[in-house]
């Protein structure tokens, strides 16, 4: 889902991220600001004061999201688990735990943190736009502070829409998993409602654009399909845990795989390897050793008049833990370190040498093979 990440600083000892889409994004917020909205509720003030106010806007709303998921990671360590950092990217926030809740009630108690969070801020956020007007604070400070306000009430608002991935679908999650006490199921059901609400989205954004209102219609459209596909990734996830739970690498690599030298050339792999065999990777073995990985994503860097003299040592990826992991290691925490890293493929190592490598095809064809298999009248 997210992309490259900047990390800017932490809180209570978790990073705060920001993904590069979100740069875009604040640059929105801040020009719809200073250009649109408080011009327009504001009127008379310089074209400075109202970027100044777009620019304090943004930051507002940035430390009110970082705020909303602080919260959901506060309450999810308190359950135990583990929280790998909070990332702003173009659609807002997310933080990044280390797995599913334990129980509904932590689920419904992290779900729920969030909204109280936004709430808690509009309140605050209002009450001190109420000060400032007994304290005679100038109308552009004031103008900020109602916006605060507002942007976190509306916030609270549309996260509590019972539609997953959002907290309100994480609370609907939570009491229908307490009720029949089946974690997919109540996933099933919720990643349903979250997809049928991403659908209304997408429909509002055609509608709108139809009216004339394209950038806002864009803007809907684009939200509803971020809604629909992290619906259905939100389900996959628990079948994938479901389904690889107490699985190891073992049962999923292929072994013996072949591989090549990291002295032959670029050319040699691509003309005996790539175009003989069609993988897209190949592990690089001396002396019996895996030392690296190398495949099309490397090979098609190297210019064409270079690749007759360029070795695959001077361009594989080097055997490093982000690409290298033993037998017995955990098929889900195989699943997290791909996704982690981006690495479709793992080199399976034991005692120094290459006994085979996974693939995220492999894994994900096993799944659906049992997906399918478990489909009632299949």
């Amino acid at each position: 889902m997210l992309g490259n990440q900047l990390t800017l600083f932490k809180l209570l000892g978790i990073d705060i991220k920001v993904d590069l889409s979100w740069l875009f994004l604040a640059l929105l917020v801040t020009w719809t600001l200073a250009s649109g909205l408080f011009p327009v509720l504001y009127e008379g003030y310089a074209p400075g004061i109202y970027w100044r106010m777009g620019i304090v806007g943004a930051l507002g709303l940035f430390a009110s999201i970082v705020l909303h998921e602080l919260a959901h990671s506060v309450v999810a360590r308190r359950h135990g688990i583990q929280i790998e950092g909070i990332t702003l990217f173009i659609f807002g926030g997310v933080a990044e735990m280390g797995g599913e809740p334990p129980s509904a009630k932590a689920e419904f108690r992290m779900a729920i943190a969030g909204p109280i969070a936004s709430a808690a801020l509009a309140v605050i956020f209002y009450w001190v736009h109420n000060f400032g007007l007994t304290a005679n604070f100038s109308e552009p400070v004031l103008g900020v502070f109602y916006y605060l306000s507002s942007i976190n009430a509306i916030l609270a608002i549309f996260n509590l829409i019972p539609a997953f991935p959002l907290d309100g679908g994480r609370v609907l999650r939570a009491v229908l998993w307490s009720w029949k006490g089946d974690l997919k199921w109540a996933t099933n059901i919720a990643s349903k409602t979250g997809a049928a609400f991403g659908f209304a989205l997408i429909i509002v954004g055609f509608i709108n654009v139809l009216r004339g209102n394209f950038i806002g219609g864009m803007w809907w459209f684009l939200i509803g399909m971020f809604v629909r596909q992290a619906a259905s990734a939100s389900y996959m996830q628990v079948l994938a845990k479901d389904t690889f739970g107490g699985e190891l690498v073992s049962r999923f690599m292929t072994p013996d795989p072949e591989t090549v030298s990291p002295s032959i050339s670029v050319e040699t792999l691509i003309e005996d390897h790539i175009y003989r065999t069609h993988h897209q990777c190949y592990p690089v073995v001396e002396d019996g050793r895996p030392i690296g990985l190398v495949g099309t994503r490397e090979a098609r860097e190297v210019p064409a008049g270079e690749r007759s003299h360029t070795p695959v040592g001077r361009i594989m990826r080097a055997l490093t833990a982000d690409i290298a992991v033993a037998p017995d290691f955990e098929a889900m925490a195989a699943l997290s370190l791909m996704n982690r890293t981006s690495n479709s493929r793992l080199l399976v190592v034991e005692s120094g040498r290459l006994v085979g490598i996974v693939t995220l095809k492999d894994m994900l064809g096993f799944l659906s093979a049992r997906l399918d298999l478990e489909r009632p009248g299949g």
